[in-house]
């Protein structure tokens, strides 16, 4: 193939991907031939002269893979967000070879060992600290990625690491396959009930839309505790819909329970080649957590107060069931409840209901007026929408982002709603990340999975929806605002244990009187929201602080314990399920009322995304979020001047100083877990 959009850079601004002129059909070539021109120039680098330069080596292996990157950058965030049984085929055959070609660099004999000499004499190559520093991780990935094993040991190596990318690919393909089949379709609109107009009648359009006319269908996101359980009167429906989010992928005919016991069996089997007792202890020696055991102490300490939370919850809400007229033969609270009957508490005493909140949080409002604005305040940016770009599907706008000084900074694109070819969840892609080397400013992507009204009406949120939001929109600014000169190290290339630390600090936001006050305005009447209700609602949020967090750490410790198998022996012949159900006895988390936020087989940050044994680091970057938004709040400074500091400090570092530097330069100490305890309500 001649002509294909991604042989060229793109001539768009900011270099957007032409995604009017790709077609399914480009990916492929496009692949093979940045694999092979990203062979040619190691080649050109490990042929060079025998004293090696860290121009030569470094720099030129940093500008390595161009065409690779492009295609790779378009096609992945495709396959999450707009899949076809085109895109599925490719990923297929394009991600083993993806690996052996990662693989053929990072096991090149020759490659690594010019990247040892320099190491060798680092000090004597008058490099400076951001140098210093490439040089350094690049030793070490070449180092974790094999370069050290002998050739046996390479061997089995690559065979490895193509059958992961492949079983990878496959887990994230059942899951999007399953949680489409595990849709509910009702048949009239009074199983329903509890459910807002909107929310019914948005039920009804994806009903039409997946080929059942005339009925209402509830799609599945991808966690277990669905949001419409909050809603929905009818008990026998809300089981419906737990059994169906619980049961996917698992089962008699459930295919991803046997995937991701390959997958934990085949990581298993690399990290024992490499040299470590279990994945578990492989994936942390780079994050900042550093050993299983730093993390093991700090989930170990959150579980029991945690669970005694969850049991006190617990107690009230089934003492609510009890008082009401419900003449149920099942007495007993189950999970298919938790939520439903928690907001029937919160009403009660706090005057607060998820579908009161919905008029006031319109999605376009919530953007412009609060994700926007929050950004502009803190860090005196401005976002304006250009209609002109054309994002890679009709729903997708386009934004450009400038600086406080009116420099053009980068573009931020947002994909907001759900469809069946988009994977659940919510995500930041790079599409262009952000270089000096390279001339390149960033262009990153939001993806949610926000229901989708009917034509013509507003897009309601819930609280939830507004958090996640403000959440994205702080990976978004991460790289945004890198300014570094390696994409080595651009916007969110950074540990995987610290990485979510910039989103969540972006959530406090959401909740800030002048920023609310701002964007949850009432969509019919304009009328701001009234100021107790605004109480109310930061009250009504400390309440179900156990379930969230019992929630979480099930998911946490049940990743943990798929990683800390010590070898693949330990897991031939384990099925899913009943080693979901020991995992969680062992980490005292078996509470049936309360299902881990993922169960192993649609759990897809970990069996088909890079957080595998490292899905603890959510509540490990919330230490440095809290002890972060205590700083922010503490009146030493101005918004505007904390928010400098913290971009300057570490938003715009990325990968190129040490994590836990960068927070102590903009803190003034290390991180402490006190304020973390304090917000979820285990400080005693």
């Amino acid at each position: 193939m001649t002509s294909n959009p991604f042989f060229e850079p793109s001539a768009l601004a900011y270099r957007l991907p032409p995604f009017a002129e790709i077609g399914e059909e480009h990916y492929l070539p496009a692949f093979e031939c940045g694999m092979v021109e990203q062979l040619a120039e190691i080649a050109a680098i490990t042929s060079g002269a025998d004293d090696p330069t860290f121009a030569d080596t470094v720099v030129e292996l940093e500008r390595s893979g161009d065409l690779l990157t492009r295609v790779a950058n378009v096609f992945f965030n495709i396959a999450a967000s707009d899949s076809s049984a085109g895109t599925d085929a490719i990923e297929a055959e394009i991600s083993p070879k993806l690996a052996a070609h990662r693989d053929a660099i990072y096991l090149d004999p020759a490659l690594f060992a010019r990247i040892e000499s320099l190491y060798r004499r680092r000090d004597e190559l008058g490099l400076d600290a951001e140098e210093l520093r490439l040089l350094e991780q690049y030793r070490i990935r070449f180092v974790r990625a094999g370069a050290r094993l002998d050739a046996a040991g390479q061997v089995r190596l690559r065979e490895l690491n193509a059958e992961l990318a492949a079983a990878a690919t496959e887990f994230g393909q059942n899951n999007l396959a399953a949680t489409n089949a595990a849709t509910v379709v009702l048949d009239t609109a009074g199983e329903l009930a509890g459910l807002g107009p909107v929310g019914v009648a948005a039920a009804a359009e994806n009903a039409r839309s997946l080929g059942h006319p005339g009925a209402w269908a509830l799609s599945l996101q991808n966690f277990s505790n669905q949001s419409v359980l909050a809603e929905l009167a009818d008990r026998d429906v809300r089981r419906r819909v737990m059994t169906a989010s619980l049961g996917r992928g698992l089962g008699q005919d459930g295919r991803n329970g046997h995937v991701a016991v390959r997958i934990a069996a085949l990581r298993a089997e690399r990290a024992a080649l490499l040299g470590y007792s279990d994945h578990a202890a492989y994936a942390v020696q780079d994050q900042t957590a550093k050993t299983p055991e730093a993390v093991e102490e700090m989930l170990g300490r959150l579980v029991p107060p945690a669970v005694a939370n969850a049991e006190r919850e617990a107690g009230e809400l089934m003492t609510a069931m009890l008082t009401t007229d419900s003449q149920d033969s099942d007495a007993d609270l189950r999970s298919w409840d938790w939520q439903f009957w928690s907001e029937k508490v919160r009403a009660e005493r706090f005057s607060v209901d998820a579908e009161s909140l919905r008029p006031y949080l319109e999605l376009d409002r919530v953007l412009r007026d609060g994700v926007f604005f929050a950004a502009e305040q803190a860090y005196g940016i401005t976002v304006r929408e250009r209609d002109d770009l054309v994002g890679y599907h009709p729903e997708v706008r386009v934004f450009e982002v400038f600086d406080v000084d009116g420099s053009a900074l980068g573009l931020f694109l947002g994909d907001f709603f759900a469809r069946p070819s988009k994977r659940g969840g919510a995500w930041m892609n790079e599409l262009v990340s952000q270089s000096r080397l390279l001339e390149a400013q960033p262009v990153v992507v939001n993806n949610l999975n926000i229901v989708k009204p009917p034509a013509g009406e507003p897009a309601l949120l819930t609280w939830d929806n507004v958090r996640t939001l403000f959440h994205e929109f702080g990976h978004a600014l991460h790289g945004l605002f890198s300014d570094v000169r390696y994409p080595f190290f651009s916007g969110t290339e950074v540990p995987r244990d610290f990485v979510e630390f910039p989103s969540q600090v972006n959530e406090m936001w959401m909740a800030r009187p002048e920023i609310l006050a701002n964007y949850a305005k009432h969509i019919d009447t304009g009328e701001p929201m009234p100021a107790a209700l605004v109480e109310r609602m930061a009250a009504a949020e400390r309440f179900g602080e156990g379930f969230r967090t019992v929630e979480y750490l099930g998911a946490a410790l049940l990743d943990w314990t798929w990683h800390r198998a010590p070898a693949a022996e330990a897991l031939a012949g384990v099925d899913a399920e009943t080693f979901e159900e020991e995992a969680l006895r062992k980490a005292g988390l078996a509470m049936e009322t309360i299902p881990p936020r993922y169960r192993t087989a649609y759990f897809a940050h970990i069996f088909s995304g890079g957080y595998a044994a490292g899905y603890y680091s959510y509540i490990w970057s919330e230490v440095l979020d809290a002890d972060t938004v205590e700083w922010f709040n503490d009146g030493a400074a101005s918004t505007r001047a904390k928010g400098e500091a913290f971009r300057r400090e570490l938003l715009s570092r990325g990968g190129s100083v040490d994590p836990l530097e960068a927070f102590a330069s903009f803190r003034g100490r290390a991180p402490e877990i006190g304020p973390l305890l304090v917000r979820r309500g285990l400080a005693d």
